[in-house]
């Protein structure tokens, strides 16, 4: 079951839009999906894939050209409109890296982020017992504590690599850094 329909009520029927508006003119109409596609990029947190576009405008509609109609409009603007994991999001262009730094105190895009509860867990573990290898992580836990995790708390500079245990390997062993 989708997250949208996990959200709807037993009987709210789902939302029905008219993605071929053939009632508009050919330029009207690929402004309209401009905009379709434009506020759903722009209304998520995640890179918006081509799927979740189509769902949006007419199938005839050739979602490479909207895009790039869309990239030309934003040339102008603090903002462009890239292509990221699959998908398009809007981000903020690396020459207001300066000035984003000086309204928010924080390297641009390294703002203080929200943990999740299982990178709050890691973190609360290596804290107590550090130094502590990923290995002794995951028998920690019980299940397999990934290197994606320990690279969220890395790149934060919440952790770094301390001493490499005396175990078979040598593997990395993780500490909490000044910053925690």
């Amino acid at each position: 079951m989708s997250e949208a329909s996990a959200r709807r009520k037993p009987n709210e029927q789902p939302v029905l839009v008219d993605t071929e508006l053939d009632h508009l003119p050919p330029e009207l109409r690929w402004r309209e999906w401009m905009g379709r596609v434009e506020a759903v990029i722009f209304a998520a947190s995640e890179p918006v894939t081509r799927s979740v576009l189509a769902r949006v405008v007419g199938k005839n509609c050739n979602l490479e050209l909207i895009i790039d109609d869309i990239r030309a409009e934003l040339s102008g603007r603090p903002y462009e409109l890239v292509a990221v994991a699959g998908g398009w999001q809007h981000r903020t262009k690396k020459v207001f890296g300066d000035v984003i730094h000086a309204a928010f105190g924080t390297a641009a895009g390294q703002g203080t982020k929200e943990l999740s509860q299982a990178e709050a867990l890691v973190l609360m573990c290596i804290a107590y017992f550090q130094p502590i290898t990923r290995g002794e992580l995951s028998s920690f836990f019980g299940k397999e504590v990934s290197r994606d995790l320990i690279g969220v708390l890395r790149a934060q500079e919440l952790i770094a690599s301390g001493p490499r245990s005396p175990q078979p390997g040598a593997p990395y062993a993780y500490v909490t850094t000044k910053t925690f």
